[in-house]
């Protein structure tokens, strides 16, 4: 009796394999991958790829072909996964290499699985019905695993391509900072290389090696960050990406930010061709800050500064004698001219100065007479205010 049963459950399977292959033997591979391109039409980012329509259709086709293969019930060969590996080879490499995100080259492929099982349905008899739910799971393991294949390789793929990208950005960058005068097709090609137009203006900011994390940290929360570009030099980390003005934009968002980091930023915008003199220029802003300060060092902030130390390298008199003319003065009165001066300097109004100082005008003008009489640097006068806004910056 036992026998008897298992014999006929031997031909019951029998019978639905082959059936099965029948099902199988009456799919249109041409028909199928015509359904897969329409669908496909539901993922813009393949319209957008570089792809070429006839590569997505010759690929779509053998990958039909192989998951049609793997369905079938005498698998015991493996030569169906040499050929799914050999498509997912193909599709995992080229998506890779078009940068088709991974998200829609795995949406892309389940489509598979919904046009295979919706053109089984539409051949099938009613009598078929059993059969069909039987091989939903052998149906959805063909197509997973060819989607697991293929993205295992658009993976390692992905990893290769960014790693040829950043070597040879980094090798434009050196050929970018190096000194040497580029020709207009030498910095074309750079922009090319980076992803930016040749007219494109560029913020940069540098951050010095003690502030460098936190700039990296920035930059990792910064979803917009393959604008940014980034070189790297022995004590500093450059950043410079394109200038935009516009509130709320995401590169202006991004400028405020840094704008509370502690590094040389130039907001003003250059073109490539001065970004490594912009850079620089940041670099020496960046050596500026003191301990206790914070938030950028911009050009606006920071020019008097920078000027004070190029005359100090060349030995340059300073306001040492105002300091000292000053001093003859009590600690209050010191403290009161100060004040006055700088808040002259800074405002460039008597009205406004008096009103930040709590005092009348006419005590504010004659606080400004008295450090002229003493120091013999006149603040109302500009060429001589510009000594006192370098030698106190």
């Amino acid at each position: 009796m036992a026998e008897k049963l298992d014999r006929n459950l031997m031909n019951s399977q029998d019978v639905d394999s082959r059936r099965w292959n029948e099902l199988l033997d009456q799919l249109d591979t041409l028909e199928l991958t015509d359904k897969f391109l329409k669908r496909l039409e539901s993922i813009p980012i393949y319209a957008e790829s570089p792809l070429p329509n006839s590569e997505i259709r010759r690929t779509g086709q053998a990958s039909f072909e192989a998951l049609i293969l793997a369905m079938r019930t005498d698998d015991d060969d493996p030569g169906y996964l040499r050929e799914r590996d050999a498509i997912a080879l193909e599709v995992g490499v080229s998506r890779a290499r078009a940068q088709v995100p991974v998200e829609a080259l795995m949406t892309a492929i389940r489509l598979d699985f919904s046009i295979i099982w919706q053109a089984i349905a539409e051949i099938a008899e009613p009598g078929d019905a059993q059969l069909i739910v039987q091989r939903t799971a052998r149906v959805w393991e063909v197509v997973d695993g060819y989607a697991g294949a293929t993205e295992s390789i658009y993976v390692e793929e992905l990893a290769r391509v960014q790693a040829e990208t950043a070597g040879l950005r980094q090798s434009h960058l050196a050929t970018l900072f190096s000194g040497r005068n580029l020709t207009p097709a030498a910095l074309e090609g750079i922009s090319v290389v980076l992803g930016h137009r040749p007219d494109t203006e560029f913020v940069v900011a540098v951050a010095l090696w003690e502030h460098i994390p936190s700039l990296r940290l920035i930059l990792a929360n910064f979803h917009e960050a393959t604008g940014v570009v980034t070189f790297a030099t022995a004590d500093a980390l450059v950043v410079f990406y394109p200038l935009d003005a516009s509130p709320g934009s995401n590169f202006h968002k991004l400028t405020v930010r840094l704008g509370n980091l502690n590094c040389g930023l130039l907001a003003e915008g250059c073109t490539l061709e001065h970004v490594p003199h912009s850079a620089d220029v940041a670099t020496i802003l960046a050596e500026l800050l003191v301990d206790g300060e914070q938030g950028a060092m911009t050009w606006a902030r920071g020019w008097a500064r920078m000027a004070r130390r190029e005359m100090s390298k060349v030995g340059a008199p300073g306001i040492e004698e105002v300091d000292r003319a000053l001093s003859t003065c009590a600690a209050a009165e010191q403290r009161r001219l100060r004040e006055a001066v700088q808040s002259y300097m800074r405002t460039g109004s008597i009205a406004r100065s008096a009103d930040e100082l709590y005092c009348h005008r006419n005590t504010l003008m004659n606080r400004l007479k008295r450090f002229a009489q003493l120091t013999g640097v006149d603040p109302t006068i500009p060429v001589q205010a510009a000594r006192l806004v370098v030698g106190w910056s």
